[in-house]
């Protein structure tokens, strides 16, 4: 599909593509990336369009281990820089990962899961949750993440997690799966150049008059030096609170209130839906942000609900986020399929119905 002119307009997309579309008109410098089953598609169409785009660096490199390195080097250089890959090639990141979050170098990284363990499947998985949350690489660090659900999301999360990932100087993740990558929706795409460029006074650009030279590294051979950084990360942590979404349904009077993100929230969507229309009052709580994760409106909930169902394509990852929010207020279930299998509405219905038929007679 032809990038067009770069004004905002609406067309129908792959979700793949509409990311790379969005990057685009992000304002994107430089993507470097590898081939891997189901994200090919992101540098196929940025291999095409990128010429309607002059100084656009688009590279596919040797191996992801290559690919971001070499997004650390961009970003080291100022470029407002990209990759992305699927659930091993995400893997084989994590310590450059880690070494980014140390030096404070954004970078925006895509991950449309696939699943797993191992090679796995090609076929679509959250199981990769626990690796995108809790830093997936070696020390005290987190990435930023935001979870999309839509073909638009996977437009609009472009921008927001380049507009994070700049502000904190932290890595921003948008976590994906295979089935969001592929799907064909009508898509808004915002007009290019939209996305203002940030300062980066992080660079390495010799050493100007007006300020000292930079020496971006990740290695602090003195603890002293190395807990310094560390106190600074953590705070930097604690004021990414500020940036927490989430969606609610129907959870004010809800007795039981679903969590899911990405695409199982649509699925739970439809799932409250039919539950609704069986008497049974059930609500979904839908977070956006999985870091920073909206513990504190999950807790809210537990104040008047009787029980939660988080929902996952996993075996029950964002589960334990959940429980640790809700704090003992009331139980916490978990649903889930795993290595590529998608739940339907009607399968989580019946855990619904299941639970709704426990807490009836618990309460009789």
């Amino acid at each position: 599909m032809a990038g067009g002119n770069g004004k905002s307009n609406t067309r129908l997309m792959k979700g793949n593509e509409a990311l790379a579309e969005a990057a685009l008109r992000a304002g994107m410098q430089a993507y470097f990336g590898y081939p891997i089953t189901p994200q090919t598609e992101v540098m196929e169409y940025l291999a095409v369009q990128a010429p309607n785009y002059p100084g656009v660096v688009i590279l596919q490199a040797e191996s992801e281990v290559a690919a971001i390195n070499m997004v650390h080097g961009a970003s080291g250089a100022g470029a407002r820089a990209m990759i992305s890959s699927s659930s091993p090639g995400i893997s084989l990141m994590q310590e450059c990962l880690s070494y980014m979050a140390s030096a404070q170098l954004p970078a925006v990284v895509v991950n449309v899961q696939r699943g797993g363990p191992g090679l796995g499947t090609i076929q679509p998985s959250q199981a990769d949750y626990f690796q995108a949350v809790k830093g997936g690489g070696h020390g005290d660090y987190h990435l930023i993440v935001l979870a999309p659900s839509s073909v638009q999301e996977m437009v609009d999360f472009v921008f927001d997690a380049f507009r994070l990932t700049e502000k904190y100087r932290n890595p921003a993740m948008i976590l994906a799966d295979g089935a969001l990558g592929q799907m064909m929706e009508k898509v808004t795409l915002p007009e290019a150049g939209s996305l203002p460029k940030t300062d980066a006074p992080w660079t390495t650009v010799g050493k100007p008059k007006s300020r000292e030279r930079n020496i971006i590294t990740s290695l602090f051979i003195q603890p002293e030096r190395m807990e310094k950084l560390n106190l600074v990360l953590q705070e930097k942590y604690r004021a990414l609170q500020q940036e927490v979404r989430w969606e609610e349904f129907q959870t004010e009077d809800a007795d039981i209130i679903l969590v899911a993100f990405g695409l199982s929230s649509r699925i739970c969507g439809k799932t409250m839906s039919l539950a609704r229309e069986k008497g049974l009052k059930v609500g979904l709580l839908r977070p956006i942000t999985l870091y920073p994760f909206p513990s504190k409106a999950i807790a809210a909930g537990a104040a008047h609900a009787k029980v939660f169902l988080t929902v996952e394509m996993n075996a029950g990852q964002m589960v334990e986020d959940v429980r640790l929010a809700v704090n003992g207020k009331c139980p916490v279930r978990f649903y889930g399929r795993m290595g590529g299998m998608i739940p339907s509405p009607e399968e989580v219905l019946e855990q619904v119905e299941s639970i709704a038929k426990e807490f009836k007679t618990v309460n009789a």
